[in-house]
């Protein structure tokens, strides 16, 4: 039986559109598939270790990374800069692990562009765009969490007018509704990728 190559599952949405909840899912349920680690300058939180919830590199060690070209794509984020680093995502890939990435819409857009010329990528990258069903249940869903301030808020809901603008360069948008569905949704598009025939890429 032909075995086929493994794949690079991105998930992108606003803030509150349920994408977090939708990788806990399914990883949760399919161990076949491995949450990508991303690499971050910001100090540890208690309980967090490194490698397992992010690869904590000073900003020195971080700056040579990107200088020696080892990130697929990075950015920085307020005082702190994260990335993911092409060691985490080509040793998987290759030895046929799936690989689950939740990452935004520049990170996925520079996901695809790179799947156009290297190699590894080709034919593996599948992305996934949750969309809320307005701005306003997005809201009322930020709201409810009760942890935003008004500043942030209006933050995060104008980045999510930005981000609901590339949805279109996405292979799918799923409209975000109950939890339940959502991950039947999900999960069938995970499983028809897995069938999928990818003539281009590495086995």
């Amino acid at each position: 039986m032909l075995m086929q190559p493994s794949l690079l599952f991105i998930l992108s949405g606003p803030a509150g559109s349920g994408k977090t909840t939708l990788c806990e899912a399914l990883l949760a349920v399919y161990p076949s598939l491995s949450r990508v680690v991303t690499a971050t300058t910001r100090p540890a939180r208690k309980g967090e270790s490194d490698g397992v919830d992010y690869y904590f590199l000073s900003k020195r060690t971080f700056e040579s990374k990107i200088e020696a070209g080892e990130f697929y794509e990075y950015a920085k984020v307020h005082t702190n800069t994260y990335g993911t680093l092409k060691s985490e995502i080509r040793d998987k890939l290759e030895v046929g692990v799936d690989l689950l990435l939740n990452i935004d819409v520049q990170g996925a857009a520079t996901f695809r562009h790179a799947a156009q010329s290297d190699p590894l990528l080709a034919g593996r990258v599948i992305s996934v765009f949750i969309e809320p069903p307005s701005l306003e249940e997005l809201e009322k869903r930020l709201r409810g969490r009760a942890s935003e301030s008004e500043t942030t808020m209006k933050v995060r809901l104008e980045t999510a007018r930005m981000e609901l603008q590339q949805a279109g360069e996405y292979d799918y948008r799923l409209p975000s509704g109950e939890r339940a569905d959502d991950f039947k949704r999900i999960e069938a598009i995970y499983l028809a990728e897995k069938m999928r025939q990818r003539k281009g890429a590495q086995t």
